[in-house]
């Protein structure tokens, strides 16, 4: 082998290590310690979260992206990385600075129709084809949408017409945006502490006067009246205060004592003593609107003292979860497993043609896969950690690890063939799902609080992850038989007599052991037929025993086995079908093209019981609701039908067979009848 070529792998490794190394290491704040903000503990949706989380879950439902943009640059400009606000960095803007934070355009409206009720057709910022929009630019219709979104809320979700739904997501978007803006202050502040203060001093004259006016006594009306704006101004952020962020004075009290800054302010006014908490958020505050970032800090430092030896755990929670969302480790393994896939694919198609490339192509595709696997795998565990559960908890968790584990099965099968094929499939298993992933995570928190039957770490450790593995080895199985359908038709690899490994690396010039004989190898059709056949075993046992174990679980949770329920349908289909594959094939009733079809409508039955049953929005099991993924998912089952479609064209039509009924040699098969290598 070319000793370029046999550097070749190492260096896209350490290319893309190096990018590793720098996004998982530690990274410096600014001037302001916004990083530093964005790391303190808060509770919402029933768990501590960072204040980072909290922007960035409300940025996905609101803009479907995790910062904003502060310049627009052409698509095609593809390496110019636009400046952008981060999600701590927006949150601060929009609680300190609201007047700035108002001029972001972060409210996306991509529905024609809408855009034409409310007259923004030609304002806006248009993206991609998608329009974003300022607050400043919804506030004269805010009306409109309000009562557009009460019309709708008189609907069912699944009775709702598309505009209905657009216009109920911009509603809560803009909800959303609102109660972030009094989460720590009153909007329209400029200087919250001296507020504070002054509330402070005016509270016992004011009290005073109320004790006074309520035993008929002549009173001070002036001290009760300066006390109406700011009390209305605490209402309204108790009423409507996003996260809690305010802790209880004792570490021993239980969560419920979290409040948000509003009702511990209310609480203020009674007791006369402001909560520490408080106090510090209202300097900070003060201190980034004003933009003096030394004072931010003190504060900061300041409030982080406090917290330290009455909150340990929440402050280390914090700290660990704004790592997870800092250095995106889903992100960059897609990146990765993209670049794996494109090699991958190039040596399969070059592996009969220029064995020397494609064997390096295909070592770098595997190395590839590896290096993905392992950021893979770091976010899977880091996220099992900071949730202190199994990896499968809903629709998110269980699509990273359905990527996951269809890149453990791709490795373990490119290390038992070694023609790239394993990389290929299990590349493109992986960005596949982690892109499936990052769409629904738009929907907002991914680590929110199970439903109580759920909560069993017993039951999710078993009954889902085992059933979760049944469903990414159907799936791998599927794609298998999609590169079969597709190297048949368009290649003429398919037929193509695989040369052992090391006779492959000998022509290639690379060093090769004679210690034993290479076992000589079938066609690369006979090589995936086997491939998909072994896959399939291992996803009926899969499936079978994760489908009993949701029985027992059903048992234990609600007093029966089986109650013919959509989800447990779904998963009695996948083992069934998985039986039919192979009875069918032990049966003789298909060969090599058979199986592959039966193998791709698994992909159907196995996309249904994933995601289809959960867009009922009936049975116990309909906690995953999510019916717009409705669209996306009659496109895969159309794709699908397709390739099957492909797949059962005469043979005449199938490249790798007309080469091969071609050539006068054979290609190395005896011409005793014609080829039957496909079956029905």
């Amino acid at each position: 082998m070319n000793k370029w070529l046999k550097l070749l792998p190492w260096f896209f490794v350490a290319l893309f290590g190096m990018e590793i190394i720098a996004v998982m290491a530690p990274k410096k704040d600014g001037a302001l310690h916004a990083r530093e903000f964005g790391r303190l503990p808060v509770l919402l949706n029933g768990r501590i979260q960072p204040f980072d989380s909290v922007a960035r879950n409300a940025l996905l439902q609101i803009r479907s992206t995790g910062d904003v943009p502060l310049e627009e640059v052409p698509s095609w400009k593809f390496w110019h990385h636009p400046q952008k606000l981060k999600s701590t960095e927006w949150l601060l803007e929009v609680m300190a600075r609201p007047e700035e934070a108002d001029t972001r355009p972060i409210f996306l409206i991509h529905h024609a129709e809408l855009l034409g009720e409310l007259k923004l057709e030609d304002k806006g910022v248009e993206k991609s084809g998608l329009r974003y929009y300022t607050f400043e630019q919804l506030k004269p219709v805010l009306n409109i949408i309000s009562e557009q979104s009460q019309k709708a809320g008189e609907i069912k979700p699944e009775d709702q017409t598309p505009i209905q739904k657009q216009v109920a997501k911009l509603a809560n978007a803009v909800m959303l945006y609102q109660r972030l803006k009094v989460t720590l202050q009153p909007e329209g502040v400029d200087d919250f502490s001296k507020e504070l203060a002054q509330f402070m001093q005016d509270l016992s004259p004011a009290q005073t006067a109320a004790q006074a006016s309520e035993k008929g006594k002549n009173f001070d009306r002036e001290a009760i009246e300066r006390m109406a704006q700011p009390l209305q101004d605490f209402q309204l952020m108790a009423k409507f205060g996003y996260p809690l962020v305010v802790p209880p004075l004792s570490s021993t009290a239980s969560r419920d004592q979290w409040q948000n800054a509003g009702t511990a302010l209310l609480e203020s006014a009674r007791s006369g003593a402001i909560h520490p908490a408080v106090t510090s958020f209202a300097a900070m505050m003060t201190a980034y609107h004003q933009g003096k970032p030394d004072e931010f800090n003190r504060a900061l430092d300041e409030y982080k003292t406090w917290l330290q030896p009455r909150f340990e755990k929440e402050l280390t929670k914090g700290k660990a979860e704004f790592y997870y969302n800092d250095v995106k480790a889903f992100l960059h393994a897609i990146i990765i497993y993209v670049f794996a896939f494109m090699l991958a694919g190039s040596a399969v198609l070059f592996l009969t043609v220029t064995p020397g490339l494609s064997e390096a192509l295909r070592r770098s595709a595997f190395y590839l896969v590896i290096l993905a696997g392992v950021v893979h795998t770091f976010g899977l565990v880091y996220r099992m950690i900071l949730e202190g559960r199994p990896p499968v908890t809903n629709l998110y968790s269980s699509a990273i690890f359905i990527g996951w584990a269809t890149m453990i099965l791709g490795l373990i099968l490119e290390r038992i063939y070694r023609v790239g094929i394993g990389s290929l499939v299990g590349s493109f298993a992986g960005f596949v799902t982690l892109l499936i992933a990052q769409n629904l995570a738009i929907g907002g928190d991914t680590m929110e609080m199970l439903r109580a039957v759920l909560d069993t770490n017993f039951w999710l450790a078993t009954h889902v992850v085992v059933i979760t593995l049944g469903y990414a080895s159907t799936f791998f199985a599927g794609l298998l038989a999609i590169l079969y359908i597709f190297l048949g038709v368009f290649t003429p690899n398919l037929t193509q007599r695989l040369s052992p490994i090391r006779e492959i690396q000998a022509k290639a010039g690379a060093k090769v052991s004679t210690r034993a004989p290479a076992p000589p190898q079938p066609e690369l059709g006979k090589a995936l037929s086997k491939m998909v056949y072994g896959v399939v075993c291992f996803a009926t046992l899969f499936s079978f025993v994760g489908t009993v174990l949701g029985g027992i679980w059903a048992d234990q949770s609600w007093g029966r086995f089986w109650g013919w329920d959509p989800k447990e349908n779904g998963a009695l289909l996948i083992v069934l079908w998985n039986a039919v594959i192979l009875h069918a094939r032990w049966g003789g009733l298909v060969r090599d093209r058979g199986i592959m079809n039966l193998a791709i409508f698994g992909n159907i039955v196995t996309s249904f019981s994933w995601f289809g049953v959960n867009m009922l929005g009936i049975g116990l099991h309909s906690y995953g609701f999510m019916d717009a993924a409705f669209k996306w998912l009659m496109i895969f089952i159309g794709s699908q039908v397709a390739i099957i479609g492909l797949g059962l064209l005469p043979l005449n039509l199938w490249r790798s067979f007309r080469s091969r009924a071609a050539s006068p040699a054979g290609v190395g098969v005896r011409r005793t009848r014609a080829p039957q290598p496909a079956g029905t």
